[in-house]
């Protein structure tokens, strides 16, 4: 397409071209100017951005039906996105992960951080999984796809259409097998010493949260001959961790069968079964029913879901992560640990160490802060996106 070709979005006069001009990438639906020609552009078509004395931004993605109208993909104006340019971010993408693992199982794509705005890709061996979360992803998949056998040589590529971010794009839920054969069966990763299993079909985003590798790692340190529980457990996240750690015994507590089921999988493939114990069930009611047997442990982990996942929701996410750990807090041994996790967007690391130190302190309990954990380093953070960086993991000695 020739520059003309291309439509035209517009910022109003009071919008922050600044902060787009020094790198963040998201342009909001009311800070453009929206007229008849702009609400006509189709989802996930290019268009020019300016200014509003009409000086060329760069290229952005459209969507008139997300709060999120325009994603920046490339300050050039010459640049063709294509199945090559993608190829490129994908490469560029893929040789970070390549240097920092042994092994091919990670987050490849990163979102706006790694080039794709709203794209996300985890790899599992010779699988990949690709949630497209923005409308020009959707109408580029088959480009998305075709780059990413090339670049990586994986024989096997899922769609997986779950997920909030999706739904807040006016995008479908649809799964789809895109290249390959699915998977029969969940898919050993070997972690810290244990093993995972990975549900890339059927199991939560793309069947594995690579995010929380760096922060079981340091958690494993403190577990030896220690009595773990961890809550909210998915698949034995920090629990499994524990074990290959050197813990007397692990408690996994979650409320998906599925995901425990999974969890006792990973449990016997490491060889931990015997000091493994799985119990389904709400995680606050799990809690109280715990400190109300007098139970304690040694090191104790509650890495829940996003209860903080936009702005409307963050003083109600708030007062959930000070009930986590007002009630966790008791179940820690004198000097032992407690590890508070939070993966709200609009919880900022301040909000979310406040609220635990409540929680701690109206439990009565004294914390030091031993350590900060964040993402790994597949899931880089862009620093003019604070959103890049959601998770927060806290380590707390009781």
């Amino acid at each position: 397409m020739t520059l003309s070709s291309f439509p035209i979005a517009r910022l109003k006069p009071k919008a922050n071209a600044r902060a787009i001009r020094h790198g963040f990438p998201w342009i909001y639906d009311n800070e453009l100017v929206v007229d008849r020609r702009t609400r006509n552009i189709e989802p996930g078509a290019i268009a020019i951005l300016e200014d509003n004395e009409r000086n060329p931004l760069g290229l952005v993605a459209v969507n008139p039906n997300s709060r999120i109208m325009c994603r920046m993909l490339d300050r050039n104006l010459e640049a063709q996105i294509d199945r090559s340019w993608i190829a490129a971010k994908l490469a560029r993408a893929f040789a970070l992960r390549d240097r920092l693992y042994d092994a091919p199982f990670y987050r490849l794509i990163h979102a706006e951080a790694d080039g794709l705005p709203g794209v996300v890709i985890d790899r599992f061996g010779d699988v990949a999984v690709v949630q497209p979360n923005a409308a020009w992803a959707d109408r580029l998949l088959d480009d998305i796809v075709a780059a990413l056998v090339e670049v990586t040589g994986v024989t096997t590529v899922l769609k997986s259409g779950s997920g909030r971010a999706r739904s807040l794009e006016g995008l479908d839920d649809e799964s789809a097998v895109m290249v390959g054969t699915a998977p029969d069966a969940a898919v050993p990763v070997i972690m810290n010493g244990a093993t995972y299993m990975a549900d890339l079909m059927g199991g939560q985003k793309t069947g594995l949260f690579f995010d929380q590798r760096s922060n079981q790692e340091f958690a494993a340190k403190l577990c030896k001959d220690a009595r773990v529980l961890d809550v909210f457990s998915h698949v034995g996240g920090f629990g499994l961790a524990g074990l290959a750690g050197g813990a007397k015994s692990a408690l996994c507590v979650d409320g998906s069968a599925p995901a425990l089921a999974l969890a006792e999988e990973g449990a016997r493939q490491s060889g931990f079964e015997d000091r493994f114990e799985a119990r389904k069930g709400d995680a606050f009611d799990a809690l109280t029913a715990l400190g109300e047997n007098g139970e304690t442990f040694d090191v104790v982990v509650c890495d829940p879901p996003a209860f903080a996942p936009s702005k409307p929701a963050l003083e109600k996410g708030l007062r959930a992560y000070e009930r986590v750990a007002k009630l966790a807090a008791p179940l820690v041994s004198e000097g032992g640990y407690l590890v508070l996790c939070s993966c709200s967007h609009a919880a900022d690391l301040a909000k979310f160490r406040g609220a635990s130190l409540r929680g701690i302190g109206r439990a009565g309990r004294h914390a030091q802060l031993i350590h900060t954990g964040y993402a790994g380093p597949d899931h880089p953070l862009m620093p003019q996106l604070a959103e890049s960086g959601y998770l927060k993991a806290l380590f707390f000695r009781l």
